[in-house]
């Protein structure tokens, strides 16, 4: 049995990531629905949810913006065959935008 500081020193926060932290993605990877709740300025929970898609790579939750899956739309649009693809991520908070690039 582990004592409360042997279990404190190893204890890593469930963390969500996003796709764009991956170097390519696989077209065919499973989305799953999350559920998770705003908070405010302060970082204090408003009581109000909202949902997001995460692709579940090698155990870690990878958060796949809404913005990433239209721009997926329209490369799959041009090419339908596409197998792997990278997303780029620039900017931070209300200013991010995404963009696609194809690589097989």
């Amino acid at each position: 049995m582990a004592t409360i500081k042997e279990e404190a020193m190893a204890y890593e926060p469930q963390q969500t990531f996003n796709i764009a932290d991956l170097s390519s993605v696989d077209i065919n990877f499973q989305l799953e629905e999350r559920t998770g709740k705003k908070k405010d300025d302060n970082g204090n929970e408003t009581g109000e949810t909202f949902e997001y898609k995460v692709a579940v790579i090698e155990g870690h939750d990878y958060r796949v913006p809404n913005t990433v899956l239209e721009k997926l739309q329209e490369a799959l649009k041009i090419k339908p065959d596409i197998k792997r693809f990278k997303v780029n991520k620039t900017g931070s908070g209300l200013a991010t935008r995404y963009s696609v690039d194809v690589l097989e």
